[in-house]
């Protein structure tokens, strides 16, 4: 596929992909992944469990399309049922009004649970193995949590009401990142962090272009500042072959290798350099 997007000041951004127009920025979210590192992501790894949450649902949209809804309903069920608590704790409605929404919870929240324990199981060996390679060992992505059922959510009803909040469920859950059997949310440094957040964009990559014949836009930004020339020429050589990426550096001699295009960006002012 070949994509060409153009930018001009004072206009529009107009994208052609086989040289055909797109009629909205629409049609390009679902015919390109654009996948992107950045320092600030770190969040996935060491960041509050919604961030991982958001993050892997994001991701199960973009393998499973059919699903990619999926999150966002049972969100809104949850929400639901929520208001139908604080309804009936304020004693404006019966708690009979709780049990539908109780019952939705628990189907879509079974399916969700369901569809993150397959995501993890697609992506954990391309995980693991793009995590040996820059040298985070024995990695792995464990859920944390259940699927939530009728008993369970029963079970609770009576701290729900007094809390105004459904407590069991996958809007609660978490992943937990680990190598060498240590949670790297609290007990990685941020080396080993900022290791397996590549390695999980990179296992995404991989597992993307594997399932829909199209290699993501992969953009890094600052990935290289912490890596060793080691690693720089490991993550050069597997972005190298991984489809189109836009590798961001303060410093050309930074560059593991001679890049196809080189920029020079300065305020106001992007310059092709020599490579």
């Amino acid at each position: 596929m070949e994509l060409e997007v153009t930018v001009r000041r004072g206009e529009g951004k107009r994208a052609r992909v086989n040289e055909a127009a797109l009629r909205a920025a629409e049609q390009l979210r679902t015919m390109v992944s654009v996948l992107v590192f950045t320092p600030d992501r770190l969040g996935v790894v060491k960041g509050p469990p919604a961030a991982r949450r958001a993050y892997f649902d994001r991701v199960l949209g973009r393998l499973a399309p059919a699903r990619a809804t999926l999150p966002a309903e049972y969100g809104a069920v949850v929400a639901q049922r929520n208001a139908a608590l604080r309804r009936a704790a304020a004693g404006i409605s019966a708690r009979e009004a709780i049990e539908p929404w109780t019952e939705r919870v628990a189907t879509l929240g079974a399916e969700l649970v369901a569809a993150r324990l397959e995501l993890l199981a697609l992506l954990e060996p391309s995980f693991a193995a793009r995590a040996d390679e820059l040298g985070l060992v024995r990695v792995s992505l464990r859920y944390e949590g259940e699927p939530p059922t009728d008993e369970a959510l029963a079970a609770a009803l009576v701290r729900d009401l007094e809390r105004g909040a459904t407590s069991v469920g996958p809007h609660l859950d978490d992943v937990v990142p680990a190598a060498d059997g240590r949670d790297l949310r609290n007990f990685g440094s941020q080396g080993e962090q900022r290791l397996a957040l590549l390695a999980l964009l990179l296992a995404e990559a991989e597992t993307i272009a594997d399932r829909t014949g199209v290699p993501p836009l992969l953009l890094l930004d600052d990935v290289l500042s912490e890596l060793d020339p080691a690693r720089r020429r490991i993550l050069a050589a597997r972005v190298r072959g991984a489809g189109q990426a836009l590798v961001t550096a303060t410093d050309a001699a930074m560059l593991p290798a001679a890049p196809d295009q080189l920029l020079e960006v300065t305020p106001g002012t992007v310059l092709e350099a020599a490579a």
